[in-house]
Order: C-alpha cells, then structure tokens, then sequence
C-alpha cells in the first residue's frame, strides 16, 4: 500500500484553512448567538464543537494514515 500524492495535497492544503473556517464560523457564532432562541444556540454550540472536533480528528488521522501507509 503506497502513500496518496493527490490525498496528501488536500489534507496539506485543508490544514490551513481549518484554522480560517473554525475563526469565520466562531465569529459568526458570536454575532447571531444573542438573536436566537435557547435551544437553537444550545445545538448551534454542540454542532460547531462536534464539526470541530471531528475535522481535527480527520485531519490528524489522515495524516497519520497516508504518510505512515496504515
């Protein structure tokens, strides 16, 4: 099993505009929080720390597969 070049590129390129999307999609929470219900900021938080945390998990094991072939 050999590494992906063209998965390796998208993964290299993804890992600098997480940071942007986590920022823009953050600064967005902040302004629209105070306008909506209770329970819509309560799933509007969950679901940004869930897509956090599931794209720094996917990045990470990407990584970690493609380069060391697992």
């Amino acid at each position: 099993v050999l590494s992906s070049l063209p998965l390796q590129v998208m993964l290299y390129f993804n890992v600098y505009y997480f940071p942007v999307w986590c920022l823009a999609e953050g600064i967005m929470l902040h302004l629209k929080y105070h306008l909506l219900p209770w329970h819509y900021q309560f799933l509007l938080v969950i679901a940004f720390l869930i897509l956090s945390l599931a794209e720094g998990s996917r990045l990470y094991l990407g990584y970690l597969g493609n380069l060391q072939e697992k």
